[in-house]
């Protein structure tokens, strides 16, 4: 069948007119669809942004990060690997075409009479060509440049030097000397991460690899064909021969002897964590639009069953029932046109509060904007909500009742109406998915919140600072420097006590290092992290000494070699034994340290980590060439720790001009960001479960107010005959009651089924968690009542006499 330009012109004029015959149902039913494509919408541009857009690198779907593992060992569970894998991988892998190492770190940079402290990276020179990646100014490294050189990003070009092209071949002070600019990379250039501004030339040569040195990451392209497994089992065998080539202490070979390579897409290292989470988030909206759509169906099924007389009339008169369904299908057409330009809005304020709210340093994340995709998918999910929300009710409406002319439009009583009912029964299980969901992630960061990291975050607050000068190259003189810095920093008003520490907990990971305590094995040791401390780093921190003493100031100034360890390391040493008096040593070292006091553990990276075994250094070792230098963190105890900022970059200006000032936290705030994947996942989702639920709210008080106004001649019979208001509400009550309680028995089992998927985001309760499986039911039962005792309460108000007037 078809019809002309005018019919559809002409319904689509009786459709917009109708529509505006009610204005109450037109503004529910688009605000309710528009919210939820808007939301749909915005999560959609996230995730295809973020997670769904190749990486900005030639052949981005053969790049790879290699890991290693060495199962059985007192290695991590996956590490990065030293420098002679990347020569060994480079050199005779057949299914690698390119390989390059790469780190992350900051170092200070000084162009002209700006200095700050900026990520950098030093990666081989083969990064390059790994990625496919060209600078748009300049030349990249060649191994004649050695580390003399270094390739700017876009947007430090940008930022500092105004996209000045004669910024290449200037020479200026990067990460500890000068090095010349030969290169500006593309603004789509951002490796490992979107903040890095800044390449380091760097080779690595046979003749320079100590065994043994882990912990730099690897990318390597794939040649056409291979597969992830293929790729690593090749280079399983090819680590095989690796004490071979370069030797190695017995530990090194059997370790090698147990080692295997994790190879994973790119895409996934460089995203981390936050790929579950996106995930979950777009399920969860998803669900949403669900739930819009049965409400919306809903909607549009009881104005159908309204307009029964009208539609039976519109039959009589000859109208045939295609025609019929597409004057209801126009509607509904048009209340998703309406719906998607107010999605478009919602999308666009959406982005905003999201980019707000997210973890930081998420790749790509910044990139996220109302573009063409979202817009797309906006208009998808218009045409999808039109059909879903219109299909059965034009269908069901576009047959009339044709005894509605002789009743003069009275509804029958008792009716059953399954297709409503079904639809509220689908809106609670999805709800209570969701709700479950929130409820668990909930409890996950209560319980996280309740843990003790081994320190107070509260009242603290830690930067850092850069100085460069001569007198700090030699242990004695950074020892003195650091000493009377902390002096100053303690006359500040309302600092209590001062310390210092080379990897501050929540913020930078410390090393690892083999460490033999007296009377062990000299071969190979024990894996132990290791870190620099003094002042009262300890006191500041709220860290127990458990036997023992803290640092004092003789430990930092003479090559005493005395170290502070934790409660775990100590017992990974000698177990079974007490720590103090005894020695160690790390491996590398000459001398011997000896422990003069045993701390509590503490929490490194992560509250859901395991505590880390550490050896707390001073700041002088036991032989001159052991002394140990960086740039630590000073850790200010003081009830003003959210204002004492600008009194601390004053005092750095006087002492140390020349030094950025940088890492500038409090405690409390490190710990809150600590747990921001998780209560990021958490906030989000509990909003969109809140939305779920009264979604699911409104789609059954509208089918109970309905199912009343139904039967008010029913009621008004039953009333005349004797039954009682509280009877009245009880039936009303109970009829929402059944169909809630069928959704939250259907919605409980798929929750059973999917909650699995959050265990990874987890922490401190179980996906199968009985309380939140007990609770949110409960909760729903509550607002499902709440729901069906508004309309229960307008039927047992029904007036018998008026209600039987139309008889």
């Amino acid at each position: 069948m078809t019809w002309t330009l005018h019919e559809w012109s002409t319904d689509l004029r009786h459709a917009a007119r109708a529509l505006r015959r009610t204005p109450g149902f037109t503004a529910l039913a688009v605000g309710m669809l528009g919210l939820a494509i808007g939301v749909n919408a915005g999560m959609f541009g996230v995730v295809n942004t973020v997670l769904l857009d190749p990486l900005p690198y030639a052949h981005a779907d053969r790049l790879v990060h290699v890991a290693a593992s060495a199962p059985g060992t007192d290695f991590p569970e996956e590490f990065g690997v030293g420098p002679e894998f990347y020569l060994q991988y480079r050199e005779q892998s057949r299914l690698l075409e390119e390989v390059s190492t790469y780190n992350s770190f900051t170092s200070t940079l000084r162009a002209d009479n700006r200095v700050e402290r900026i990520r950098m990276s030093a990666p081989t020179n083969s990064l390059y060509a790994t990625l496919g990646a060209t600078p748009i100014l300049g030349r990249l490294p060649v191994a004649e440049d050695e580390n003399r050189v270094a390739v700017i990003s876009y947007a430090l070009w940008s930022s500092w030097f105004g996209r000045d092209s004669s910024v290449v071949g200037r020479t200026f002070y990067m990460a500890g000397q000068d090095r010349t600019v030969i290169g500006v990379m593309g603004p789509a250039f951002g490796f490992p991460t979107e903040g890095t501004m800044l390449w380091i030339a760097n080779e690595i040569r046979p003749a320079d690899v100590e065994p043994g040195q882990f912990g730099q990451g690897l990318v390597a392209r794939m040649a056409p064909g291979a597969s992830l497994a293929d790729v690593a089992t090749e280079l399983d065998a090819l680590a095989r021969r690796l004490p071979e080539r370069f030797g190695g202490p017995p530990s090194y070979a059997r370790m090698i002897e147990k080692h295997h390579a994790v190879v994973r897409p790119l895409a996934d290292q460089l995203l981390g964590q936050v790929v579950q989470p996106l995930w979950v988030l777009l399920g969860a909206v998803g669900i949403v639009l669900l739930i819009a759509w049965a409400n919306v169906a809903n909607l549009f099924l009881v104005r159908a069953e309204g307009r029964q007389r009208d539609l039976a009339v519109r039959r009589a008169l000859g109208a045939g029932r295609a025609q019929l369904v597409r004057l209801q299908l126009l509607e509904a057409g048009i209340v998703a046109a309406l719906a998607g330009g107010v999605a478009v809005l919602i999308a666009a304020l959406v982005f905003p509060l999201f980019l707000q709210a997210a973890p930081p340093d998420v790749l790509r994340l910044s990139q996220v904007h109302l573009d063409l995709p979202t817009i797309l998918f906006t208009l998808l999910a218009a045409t999808g909500s039109a059909l879903a929300c219109g299909a059965v009710p034009a269908l069901r409406g576009s047959a009339p009742d044709l005894q509605r002319l002789r009743n003069g439009g009275r509804g029958a009583t008792r009716r059953q109406h399954w297709g409503r009912h079904g639809l509220v029964v689908a809106q609670t299980a999805l709800a209570l998915v969701l709700l479950i969901g929130s409820g668990l992630l909930v409890r996950s960061v209560s319980a996280l919140r309740q843990v003790d990291p081994g320190y107070d975050t509260r009242d603290v607050f830690t930067f850092q600072i850069a100085p460069d000068r001569p007198s700090l190259n030699d242990g004695p003189g950074f020892a003195q420097f650091e000493l009377a810095f902390m002096d100053r920093l303690r006359a500040l008003p309302g600092v209590q006590v001062v310390g210092l520490v080379d990897n501050i907990p929540l913020d930078e990971g410390t090393r690892t290092l083999r460490f033999r305590g007296e009377g062990t094995d000299a071969d190979g040791g024990t894996l132990l992290h290791s870190t620099t401390a003094a002042g009262d780093y300890f006191q500041a921190m709220g860290i127990g000494v458990l036997e023992g003493r803290p640092f004092e100031p003789t430990d930092h100034t003479t090559a005493l070699g005395n170290v502070v360890v934790s409660r775990s390391a100590a017992a990974a040493l000698w177990p079974g034994q007490g720590a103090l008096g005894r020695q160690l040593r790390a491996q590398g070292d000459s001398g011997w340290s000896t422990v003069v006091g045993v701390v509590e553990d503490v929490l490194q990276d992560d509250f859901r980590d395991d505590p880390q075994p550490v050896v707390y250094y001073p700041l002088v070792g036991p032989t001159a060439s052991e002394w140990r230098t960086s740039s630590p963190a000073y850790v200010l105890k003081t009830t003003r720790a959210e204002q004492i900022a600008p009194e601390v970059l004053a005092l750095v200006r006087e002492v140390a001009p020349e030094a950025p000032m940088y890492r500038v936290y409090t405690m409390a705030g490190l710990a809150r960001t600590s747990m921001l994947n998780l209560s990021f996942t958490m906030l989000t989702l509990g909003i969109v479960a809140g939305l779920a639920l009264i979604l699911g709210a409104v789609g059954l008080y509208g089918v109970l107010s309905y199912v009343v106004a139904e039967r008010t001649r029913e009621i008004g019979v039953r009333m005349a005959l004797g039954a009682q208001a509280a009877q009245v509400r009880a039936m009303v009550v109970a009829q929402g009651a059944r169909v809630v309680g069928a959704g939250i028995l259907i919605g409980v089992g798929v929750a059973l089924a999917s909650t699995r998927a959050l265990s990874s985001l987890l922490f401190g309760v179980r996906a199968l968690d009985p309380i939140t499986f007990l609770a949110m039911p409960a909760g729903m039962v509550a607002v499902g009542l709440l729901a069906s005792y508004l309309p229960a309460r307008r039927a047992s108000n029904v007036d018998p006499i008026e209600s039987l007037k139309g008889e």
